[in-house]
């Protein structure tokens, strides 16, 4: 248990345990074992995702009631939301998947922004973590998307008519279109889920490299702790580094929501509008 505590590197992958931010008194416990229920062991990035959806309810939900009571929304915090609620439907979905009908898809991009989001910035703060930093999690949220664009395009095209709609027009000779067309169609759908792959890798990929970054600088300052004169040298530039890169990966949490959300959409806006 304490070298979870000890390892710079310990809160970029995840354990069964949860730490306590560093302020608590110095004889308090800080790390605790998380349970198993039902055979399967909770751990620490599965405690960050319930953090979020908590906090997606504890403050989307009177967001949205504020603004659909108020014709002007008033205060920084529900402008806050507002902006980036907006944002998401006329900057990101509607050109993306097309018109008002994008409208009926807001619902899953405003969920998975701010999940993506809240996950994201979790990792920031004294004993939190980044789930989005495990491809597991960003796995199955990229495979949540691949199931609405599929679920989206049969919808719209009929159960039949996406996977027909999926492969191009091809202008060849009829005798070849068969052999070329199940070509195509095997090389399409093998796109589709590529995609999807590459969604998850990016979101993990990024999110981890930033983590590893901020926690091997950090470790500077514990490495040179055995000499004054190198922990003095050390220290300030690391911390400052630290608090820079910080400042980094805040705009990269949010540059990495938004990316997932439009990448979400366009592969819908794909499937709802084919070739």
């Amino acid at each position: 248990m304490a070298g979870h505590s000890e390892s710079p590197l310990s809160h970029v992958v995840d354990h069964p345990t949860i730490e306590v931010p560093w302020f608590t008194p110095p004889s308090f416990e800080r790390t605790f074992a998380l349970p198993s229920i039902g055979g399967i062991q909770i751990t620490r990035f599965m405690v960050m995702e319930v953090v979020a959806a908590v906090l997606m309810v504890l403050i989307l939900i009177p967001v949205v009631r504020h603004i659909a009571r108020s014709h002007v929304t008033r205060g920084w915090f529900m402008n806050l939301f507002e902006a980036m609620l907006l944002f998401i439907r006329d900057e990101v979905a509607r050109p993306a998947i097309g018109g008002h009908g994008a409208d009926r898809f807001l619902p899953y991009l405003w969920t998975v922004f701010f999940f993506v989001l809240f996950n994201n910035l979790l990792g920031i703060f004294p004993g939190g973590a980044s789930p989005t930093g495990n491809v597991n999690v960003t796995a199955v949220l990229a495979l949540m998307t691949l199931a609405v664009v599929i679920g989206a395009g049969m919808r719209e095209l009929g159960a039949a008519g996406y996977w027909i709609a999926i492969v191009p027009h091809m202008d060849v000779p009829r005798r070849m279109k068969p052999a070329l067309w199940v070509l195509m169609f095997f090389i399409e759908v093998a796109g589709l889920l590529i995609r999807h792959v590459v969604l998850a890798v990016r979101l993990f990929a990024n999110m981890f490299a930033g983590h590893v970054v901020l926690s091997v600088i950090l470790g500077f300052v514990l490495m040179a702790y055995a000499s004054l004169f190198a922990f003095a040298l050390v220290a300030p530039v690391s911390i400052a580094g630290v608090i820079a890169l910080s400042l980094l990966e805040l705009f990269v949490a949010f540059l990495q929501a938004y990316i997932f959300t439009f990448l979400s959409a366009l592969f819908i806006g794909t499937a709802v509008h084919p070739h």
